[in-house]
């Protein structure tokens, strides 16, 4: 009589075997967790909005000119929110890779907890060079613009959107490296692919610094299109670190593999017929 030994599945035996409405019930609860972090972090801004807007005036020197009755505090609000973000980013960034750890291999799920705390560095690091090095140049050129004819009196509505946007957006666009080196991770992008198509990349990053950009002219453009171009060249770095012993191709370069062996055009047609 032969002992029947009852198997356990693996963990990758039980995440393959997720459903569909499985699936969606993790992503609920990953969603639910990053919407509690955002308002604990929003929380804590409503706290400290008047320090932080203080601070925020600092470029300006000046106090913010009030012609509406709800400006104030819809301006408290804004601030309570970008900071609350910010706070929130490394709960909101982990919730997003976890989700995506299933799909990941064991030994290479501890990339996942090193991404956690690179994010928040490098959202720091963007959101001190918008600070430091964009802002004050910026305001300083918007707010000397032909002083003999303009007087400038800014209002909240404009000026604390203005502000906050830059440096919350400078510091997501920082994040650029960690965002390709888990596409690579998850075998979706190469190293390859990033060098092969530099010049569609500069013309993204050119787009994307002239959004970001708070103010018309080339000089500040390029002060924002310069770390940006070196934050492209160090994600092709990670990414050939990211997929290193990795022997399947990425799902961009099989695409590209399949576009070469297509027939091209009439030409291919001829051929063929000969």
């Amino acid at each position: 009589m032969t002992e029947q030994v009852e198997t356990v599945p693996t963990q990758a035996q039980t995440e393959e075997g997720m459903t569909l409405m499985e699936h969606l019930g993790e992503l609920r609860g990953r969603l639910f967790k990053a919407v509690i972090a955002l308002l604990v972090g929003t929380a804590v801004g409503m706290v400290f909005s008047e320090r932080l807007l203080q601070f925020i005036i600092m470029p300006y020197g000046e106090t913010l000119m009030v012609t509406a009755p709800t400006e104030g505090i819809t301006n408290v609000f804004v601030v309570s929110l970008t900071l609350g973000a910010a706070l929130a980013m490394p709960v909101i960034v982990y919730q997003i890779l976890a989700f995506v750890m299933p799909g990941l291999l064991p030994n290479e799920r501890k990339w996942i907890y090193f991404s956690v705390p690179a994010a928040t560095g490098l959202f720091v690091l963007g959101a001190a060079f918008a600070w430091f090095v964009m802002l004050p140049t910026a305001i300083g050129f918007l707010t000397n613009v032909y002083p003999s004819v303009f007087k400038y009196d800014l209002k909240p509505d404009e000026y604390v959107p203005f502000i906050t946007g830059v440096v919350f957006w400078i510091g997501v666009a920082f994040e650029m490296p960690l965002i390709i080196f888990v596409l690579a991770k998850a075998n979706v992008i190469s190293a390859r692919a990033l060098a092969k198509q530099w010049r569609f990349a500069i013309v993204i990053i050119a787009v994307i610094a002239a959004l970001i950009t708070p103010t018309p002219d080339p000089i500040n453009m390029s002060v924002v299109m310069t770390p940006l171009l070196l934050l492209y060249v160090l994600s092709i770095g990670m990414a050939s670190v990211a997929r290193r012993g990795k022997t399947t191709p990425a799902l961009i370069d099989s695409f590209e593999d399949e576009d070469r062996k297509k027939p091209q055009g009439d030409g291919a047609k001829n051929g063929a017929k000969k």
